[in-house]
């Protein structure tokens, strides 16, 4: 398929009107059954492309970059006395700004589905173990891409678009019809997803803490939601929904310090 400004259109549509199924269902008929669904099929394809593909470099590059993180994440952040500052000005600007603006939603979803569980519970199964998880898929994937052009000469990967990387790594593996069919569903359900959780956290905000929203209240900010992404990229593109994230970010850092000062507090109060 051609891209472009009216298939990006489309399957913005088609994402937010699979979202509006979702969020009708609530979040136990929706979200929760999409996400389950979703990370069975990313677990098949994580173990497929582990087994098939150069295993034990795989499992040697994950120990390695565990070790690399902790010990090179500090000098990339620092942009004193670098002169390499991509790192430092290009990657972590955006993402702390992205994951800041996200943390509201995140944050109140994650609260909700954590009800009742420990701080200790919510540490490891919110915190630690997807950060194993992401750095487990990212050594797998980009493990097998990295493979291919140092051993195999294969440069597809390394020279496709951005959108296409992963696909043609897929490409040269066993059964790439039936992966790269499963990479493009779970592409689609995160984005689901995603919009799910974004759309429920905004219907609670709205309807002053009411998890039980109206429907119809429900079905506005999910429209709204797929509705504002089309606006911004007709109108700018990525760079525009890049700046609008940053523009967000920054503001309520400020907020995000004050809540760590009152989880913090909240935290002593329920110690004594």
């Amino acid at each position: 398929m051609p891209t472009g400004a009216t298939t990006e259109v489309i399957l913005i549509s088609a994402i937010t009107a699979v979202a509006l199924i979702s969020v009708l269902r609530d979040l136990d008929g929706g979200v929760k059954v999409l996400s389950e669904i979703n990370m069975g099929l990313a677990f098949l394809l994580l173990v497929f492309v582990l087994l098939v593909g150069p295993t034990a470099a795989i499992l040697t590059g994950f120990a390695a970059s565990l070790v690399a993180y902790v010990v090179y994440l500090p000098a990339l952040s620092n942009p004193i006395g670098r002169e390499d500052v991509n790192f430092s000005q290009g990657w972590t600007a955006f993402y702390w700004a992205w994951w800041i603006s996200w943390s509201p939603f995140v944050g109140m979803f994650i609260a909700r589905v954590s009800r009742g569980r420990t701080v200790r519970e919510f540490v490891i199964c919110v915190l630690l173990i997807p950060s194993l998880v992401c750095v487990l898929w990212m050594s797998v994937f980009g493990g097998t891409a990295i493979h291919q052009v140092l051993s195999d000469g294969f440069t597809g990967a390394q020279d496709a678009a951005l959108e296409l990387k992963l696909f043609k790594m897929l490409g040269e593996l066993p059964l790439a019809g039936i992966t790269s069919f499963v990479g493009i569903i779970l592409v689609v359900v995160f984005f689901v997803t995603s919009s799910d959780s974004g759309s429920l956290v905004i219907d609670t905000i709205t309807a002053g803490g009411k998890v039980d929203a109206p429907v119809p209240q429900r079905v506005f900010w999910c429209i709204f939601e797929g509705a504002f992404a089309i606006v911004l990229l007709l109108g700018g593109g990525l760079g525009a929904l890049q700046a609008m994230v940053i523009s967000t970010g920054l503001p309520f850092t400020v907020v995000l310090l004050l809540m760590c000062w009152a989880i913090f507090r909240g935290l002593q109060t329920e110690a004594r």
